[in-house]
């Protein structure tokens, strides 16, 4: 590996960039069969949030980077977005209703989301069925927090934006010998921790700890390290039981680490606390020789290492939070001769003067041709028949169920703590809301604000039963929205 210089690689690329450390940090990453090198690393200067600077410094130009000339060979850039602003959730959706699987995931983000859905970003992902049951990872942000980052990054034109607590999963996956088995990851900068719940090898949970490396730098027994790590010890409790682990000291917890000192101390403050912790130090089995990397500086670099090895694979089911705010552009191909802006603007142009001159003519000549020919066209009685056909095609749309509104409806009744699984809807037939409330007086208020609504009534509670396990209780409410519930409303056209 070197620091950054001018000079294009000879195979497909990835140039990852990332905020850690208070620090932007670059690599350029490619894969070579089962290795991976590191062609360059660099870090920019403290607090810099410049990312156009930063790119240029790093020899990257404004916009898509093209193809190098030798070999068929290309880079592209891709941007890493902090977690901290990032609040995730996890759920069990019921595998037999994967066909409305969106809507329940929508419903029940919203009900959990700390601002109107209007303001926040949504992304998820779904895991695979057990039990009749599938995962759900769902990941939330403010609009405008995603929309600043991405006017911060327009200039560089990433190819994709990636969370960064993404790319640490990955990177521990890849060079910290991380597997399939469920465990929370602990990555440590010098004045945050971020915190990973790993399943299957995929991203589950994640959080921000404002306690980092350098808060552990003290010698032993002073007072600011052991109110660190007293801190440290009661906020991974919280976490794990965020994290909705069963048995907390039987979780696997892995601290990434460099080999330093301040590492070693958060694990040993979390094994006194009577945790399963442990350290992860770098592997560099997967790390091409020719990247000439130590442990230390693959573990400076992770993050951007990360994300880049996560743009390398290409998954499908990333977290994509910005699906809806950003588009990347696509690379300058050899475009056809009629593609030219400036022969496009002459022709459009010419058109226009054309279809000018041929409109004139026509209402110049012909006052009224047009409509005297609808009207020989057609017979007064065709007229008639027309109209009343329009006004019965309205008729009928405006008697056609709307899913959408009464999900809504089902949400807002429910915003008061119920967690709903399910809403079953078909027409001639009551319908059937499933979910779990806290208590008999949540249930008894939800199927009371249900009936409040003048599209909904007859709201039933039916089979309400106590969880053993989790102290929940389990409900279906049928109730009749607006007449499609009844078995002789019928509208044909």
């Amino acid at each position: 590996m070197r620091d950054k210089q001018a000079g294009a690689p000879e195979k497909s690329s990835v140039v990852a960039i990332a905020q850690a450390d208070s620090r932007l940090k670059a690599v350029e990453l490619r894969r070579q069969a089962a290795e991976f090198e590191v062609l360059w690393a660099k870090t920019g200067n403290e607090r810099q949030t410049d990312w156009l600077a930063f790119a240029a410094e790093c020899g990257l130009s404004k916009g898509p980077i093209e193809p190098t000339q030798e070999g068929d060979g290309h880079k592209k850039v891709i941007a890493g977005f902090s977690s901290a602003g990032v609040v995730f959730n996890r759920i069990d959706v019921p595998a037999a209703a994967q066909a409305q699987a969106e809507s329940i995931i929508r419903m029940q983000a919203e009900s959990r989301l700390p601002l109107p859905a209007s303001q926040m970003e949504l992304a998820w992902r779904v895991g695979p069925a057990t039990n009749g049951q599938m995962p759900v990872t769902m990941a939330a942000a403010r609009t405008d927090l995603l929309r600043a980052f991405v006017q911060n990054v327009r200039g560089v034109a990433p190819a994709r934006i990636l969370l960064d607590c993404e790319g640490i999963v990955k990177a521990w996956e890849t060079f910290f010998k991380g597997d399939d088995r469920l465990a929370v990851i602990v990555s440590a900068a010098a004045h945050n921790s971020q915190v990973c719940l790993v399943q299957d090898g995929r991203l589950s949970n994640a959080v921000v700890l404002d306690l980092g490396a350098d808060d552990f730098a003290s010698a032993p027994g002073l007072p600011a390290q052991t109110e660190a790590t007293e801190r440290f010890v009661q906020d991974m409790r919280s976490v794990l039981a965020l994290f909705g682990c069963a048995k907390p000291t039987e979780m696997p917890l892995v601290v990434l680490s460099d080999g330093d000192e301040p590492m070693d101390v958060m694990v040993g403050a979390l094994k006194s606390a009577g945790f399963n912790a442990s350290v992860a130090l770098p592997d560099l089995t997967h790390l091409a020789a020719a990247s000439q990397l130590d442990a230390g500086i693959l573990y400076e670099y992770r993050v951007p290492i990360g994300i880049g090895l996560v743009a390398i694979e290409e998954r499908a089911d990333d977290l994509d939070m910005f699906e809806r705010l950003y588009t990347p552009l696509e690379k300058k191909d050899k475009k056809p001769w009629f593609y030219s802006p400036k022969l496009t603007a002459a022709l459009a142009a010419a058109m226009l003067v054309v279809l000018a001159f041929v409109a004139y003519a026509v209402d110049m000549a012909t006052p009224g041709a047009i409509d005297k020919r609808v009207r020989a066209a057609l017979s007064d009685a065709d007229m008639v028949q027309l109209r009343d056909r329009q006004n019965l095609r309205k008729a009928v749309a405006g008697e056609r169920p709307d899913v959408l509104e009464l999900i809504k409806f089902v949400n807002e009744a429910g915003q008061n703590g119920i967690k709903l699984d399910g809403v079953h809807f078909k027409k001639g037939q009551l319908v059937s809301v499933t979910g779990e409330a806290q208590g008999n007086e949540q249930l008894y208020k939800f199927e009371e604000t249900l009936n409040n609504n003048k599209h909904i009534k007859d709201a039933k509670i039916q089979n309400p039963s106590l969880d053993q396990k989790t102290k929940k209780i389990k409900f279906s409410v049928t109730f009749k929205y607006k007449t499609f519930s009844e078995k002789t409303a019928k509208t044909t056209l």
